[in-house]
């Protein structure tokens, strides 16, 4: 069985899944991770959409069907890791230095923005333009968080949300489409009290903390050096739990594709895991990481926190 492309050519389904999956990394990387000590891992769907597949000649339903396959993969890479916890009895330390304990573990589908789509480096400064509405940006996302609600992931993670517009965005998609699986907006932001668009933190925690759909309200791919006042700052508008996972400190260049070294934490482990108690005092409750960070990054994380909180204190680490 197969599906048409755009030029007419024969494309094998199991062909185009396995490529798709290879190239995401497949269930080594969601297994590395939670080898590391995650409890949520993330499905590789930030920047898969239908229009995207479709401009590199695949068809709607290879497109949907690579949608439903990053969840999918997902969950398999949990039940793998139960298996091996099941296997190796509750605690096990292998040649790897994987640790098999048996935890509470989510998957969330990830939702990237509609400048991730485009790749321009325009989902790090949030300038779309005038001609994008609420409206268009609602029918971009509509069918991509329907096929992925429907492959029954534990969580929805709209992630580096870079304005307001986006959030409002997705508030009113989880509404109108009546999303019943909890989410999580997370924002991306150039300093201490704004997204990179300019859009106040404040604004755009109040935005997410009006949807009764959304759960838990942070950052991501933001620089470390920034995330201790964002958290206050998130924390007088909501009092639902508050997630950080930013990025290395490092910037990324749209232009160049490239990330570069800026002021600030450098790309040592130990720099950003330095902040994790300043975070985690300043009432963060869920802790990773984002683009340049790595497993090692997640369990730097978990040592930094272990003998500091219990599974009661509702602490987690996300892939």
């Amino acid at each position: 069985m197969g599906f048409e492309n755009n030029n007419g050519g024969k494309v094998e389904t199991s062909s185009f899944m396995r490529d798709f999956i290879d190239k995401c990394g497949g269930y080594a990387v969601h297994l590395d991770y939670l080898d590391a000590g995650a409890n949520i891992i993330i499905t590789a769907s930030y920047q898969a959409t239908i229009e995207g597949f479709e401009a590199k000649g695949y068809s709607r339903e290879e497109a949907e069907s690579a949608l439903r396959r990053s969840v999918q993969v997902a969950c398999e890479a949990r039940q793998i890791y139960k298996d091996r916890c099941t296997k190796y009895s509750s605690h096990f330390i292998t040649n790897n230095n994987a640790t098999y304990i048996k935890r509470p573990i989510l998957v969330a589908a990830s939702v990237g923005s509609y400048g991730a789509y485009l790749a321009d480096g325009s989902e790090y400064r949030g300038d779309y333009g005038e001609q994008v509405t609420v409206d268009t940006l609602k029918d971009f996302h509509r069918g991509r968080l329907r096929i992925l609600a429907d492959s029954a992931p534990d969580l929805i993670a709209f992630e580096t949300i870079p304005n307001k517009l986006e959030a409002m965005a997705y508030a009113e998609l989880l509404e109108e489409e009546g999303i019943e699986i909890p989410a999580w907006f997370s924002f991306s932001c150039k300093d201490e009290g704004s997204v990179v668009s300019g859009d106040s933190i404040l604004e755009c925690a109040s935005i997410a903390d009006t949807c009764k759909k959304v759960a838990a309200i942070g950052v991501n791919c933001t620089a470390p050096k920034y995330v201790q006042t964002l958290i206050a700052s998130i924390s007088k508008v909501t009092t639902k739990p508050v997630l950080v996972y930013p990025n290395s400190g490092e910037t990324y260049d749209g232009e160049s594709k490239q990330w570069e070294k800026s002021s600030g934490v450098g790309e040592e482990e130990e720099d950003f895991v330095s902040y994790i108690s300043k975070w985690r005092d300043a009432g963060a409750s869920l802790f990773g990481g984002c683009c340049r960070t790595t497993p090692y990054t997640i369990r730097s994380i978990t040592k930094a926190l272990s003998g500091k909180c219990s599974v009661a204190d509702n602490r987690c680490y996300i892939e």
